[in-house]
């Protein structure tokens, strides 16, 4: 079932007389679709920290880091996850798409990956030479693909892409018609229920690029500018849902399936479990939710140094560093 009422607030009035009707209506796009990864914009909604803030929001499934910075920019939607990658390069590509701003990250490290599955061939980054993968077309993971094989010393001209739609990639991996697919690395408890008994193999993007972020939560350039406080207001309450869901995996899970009826608690739950060190930093002292600009513009030299996008891009253009938790 989509979640696309998933965030119908409650409408009855609190304690002290006080209703939706005073609140601000947002839409909020999840990162993509409405698995266990996304969970925390629900706990968010369940909890009341997004109405505690004064916002009335409904929580959409989103589309992915391209589609979802279109809706942004057009005002269909006024927050998303994207992955920052896909803003750099968005951003910083041919197209030097603009009107987006990032406010918070979701994940200190990228997620992005490729899995297989035992038996496939598959176990280190150089087995990739002369396999086939699976990805939709301008995924991050596939469309960052050329980078990591670089710095993992693969020949990526040696690598064959196939084009498949995200929802189908699980089972064509698991039926055998494709190596290996392009994924997040929490994606692999999913993988590994659909393709039991076999087991997962995960190559993770951040074994070689560390100074990636994950997700950030992105606005449009002219709401942050116009409302900076409510900016303030929405992104401490998310990153509230956020930490609850990674502190409390279990919780999320259960409501979770509140709102999206085909989700599974306990799947839920696995992919946070998966989730939480790319949360929160190794780095002692990193709240949730902060972005560093030394860090960022590490990852788009790498990105520059791979051709994959042309000189000039400055943090600050895609980040609004006076809006984002503090490193």
């Amino acid at each position: 079932m989509s979640a696309a009422a998933a965030g119908c607030s409650d409408d009855s009035a609190d304690g002290d007389g006080g209703s939706t009707g005073s609140l601000e209506k947002i839409t909020y796009l999840t990162s993509f679709g409405t698995f266990g990864r996304d969970s925390y914009a629900y706990v968010a909604l369940d909890k009341g920290y997004f109405k505690d803030a004064g916002f009335d929001v409904t929580v959409n499934p989103g589309k992915g880091s391209g589609e979802n910075i279109k809706s942004i920019v057009s005002g269909q939607a006024q927050f998303t996850p994207i992955d920052l990658t896909g803003g750099l390069l968005a951003a910083g590509g041919k197209d030097k798409t603009t009107g987006f701003t990032a406010v918070a990250a979701i994940q200190q490290r990228t997620m992005a990956a490729i899995i297989a599955l035992e038996g496939n061939g598959i176990n280190a980054p150089k087995d990739l030479e002369g396999k086939t993968l699976t990805d939709q077309p301008g995924s991050v993971v596939r469309t960052l693909f050329p980078t990591y094989a670089k710095l993992a010393n693969v020949d990526p001209n040696k690598v064959t892409f196939r084009n498949g739609q995200a929802q189908e990639l699980i089972g064509l991996l698991a039926s055998g018609r494709t190596q290996g697919i392009g994924q997040f690395v929490v994606g692999k408890p999913t993988v590994e229920t659909v393709a039991k008994p076999k087991k997962a193999v995960v190559l993770p993007y951040s074994d070689v690029l560390q100074d990636l972020y994950g997700n950030v939560l992105i606005t449009s350039t002219k709401y942050a500018t116009d409302n900076p406080e409510k900016v303030k207001k929405f992104t401490e309450a998310l990153l509230k849902g956020l930490a609850d869901s990674i502190e409390n995996p279990e919780e999320a899970g259960k409501i979770t399936q509140k709102y999206v009826q085909t989700a599974k608690p306990e799947g839920v739950a696995a992919e946070l479990a998966l989730m939480g060190p790319y949360v929160k930093s190794a780095a002692a002292g990193i709240p949730v939710g902060a972005l560093d600009a030394e860090r960022v513009a590490r990852s788009i030299a790498i990105l520059q140094g791979s051709g994959q996008i042309e000189p000039g891009l400055k943090p600050e253009q895609v980040i609004n560093f006076d809006l984002t938790p503090k490193a």
